[in-house]
C-alpha cells in the first residue's frame, strides 16, 4: 500500500501545532521530512512513528521529573558563574551541607573530593553529577548548579565543558534509591531540548519549576 504524503499544512493540523513550528522542526531535522524541489513533504507512516516515540519519551520524562520532585528543594537550586570545577563543587558542597539530611558537612566535603579523585563525575553533554553514599547522611539530598559559563577543567568523559552540576548525597544503606536517582538524572539530561532550556535559564525559581513540574 502506497504511503500517504502530507504537506506542512496537513502535518500541522494532524499534530495540532502551527505550520511555522512544523517548518522549524523540518529545517532542524527534528521531524522526519524530505524535500521535493523547494517544498517539504512528510510520510504519514513516519509521522505516526515519530508521534509514538514522542509520547513514550514524554511519559519517561514525567517519571524522571517525579523522582526529582520529592528530593529537590527550591533553596538547593543555584545559578552560578564560576570558571573552575573546584569553585562550583565548593559552592554545591556548602549548599548541600545546610540540608537537614547532612549530619556532618565535613564528612560530605571529604567524600565528594575523594570521589572526584577516583574519576571525574562529568558524564558528558555538559553535565556533572558528583555523588556519594556516606553514613553521615540520613536520607537522599540533592543540590543543583546551573553555571552561566563553561567550566573547562571539569575533565568530563567526552571532554565537553560542563554547565550543569547535580550533587547527590545519600545514606550509606540507600544503594537502590541512589542508583535509581542517578539513572533518572542522567536520562533526563540526555534530552537535548530540555538540556538547552536549562542552559538558558537565568533564575533558580524557573529552573526549579522545570525540574520538578516540567514547566
Amino acid at each position: 500500500m502506497e504511503d500517504t504524503i502530507m504537506t506542512i499544512e496537513e502535518v500541522a493540523k494532524y499534530i495540532k501545532v502551527s505550520e511555522r513550528t512544523v517548518l522549524d522542526w523540518a529545517q532542524k531535522g527534528d521531524i522526519p521530512a524530505g524535500k521535493l524541489g523547494n517544498v517539504w513533504r512528510f510520510k504519514k507512516s513516519e509521522i505516526d512513528i515519530w508521534i509514538s516515540k514522542k509520547l513514550k519519551n514524554g511519559k519517561e520524562k514525567k517519571q524522571e521529573l517525579s523522582d526529582l520532585q520529592h528530593l529537590l528543594a527550591p533553596e538547593r537550586v543555584l545559578i552560578t558563574n564560576f570558571s573552575t570545577k573546584r569553585d562550583i563543587l565548593t559552592a554545591l558542597i556548602n549548599n548541600l551541607s545546610s540540608a537537614p539530611q547532612v549530619k556532618d558537612p565535613r564528612k560530605l566535603e571529604e567524600a565528594i573530593w575523594e570521589r572526584e579523585k577516583l574519576m571525574s563525575t562529568g558524564i558528558g553533554l555538559g553535565i556533572g553529577i558528583p555523588h556519594v553514599r556516606i553514613y553521615e547522611v540520613s536520607d537522599i539530598a540533592v543540590s543543583l548548579a546551573i553555571n552561566k559559563t563553561d567550566i573547562i577543567d571539569y575533565q568530563a568523559l567526552d571532554d565537553t565543558p560542563v554547565r550543569i552540576v547535580f550533587m547527590v548525597a545519600a545514606a550509606y544503606n540507600q544503594h537502590a534509591e541512589y542508583l535509581k536517582l542517578l539513572a533518572s538524572i542522567s536520562k533526563l539530561m540526555k534530552d537535548e531540548g530540555f538540556r538547552k532550556e536549562l542552559f538558558s535559564v537565568d533564575d533558580s525559581k524557573t529552573a526549579y519549576k522545570m525540574l520538578t513540574q516540567g514547566e
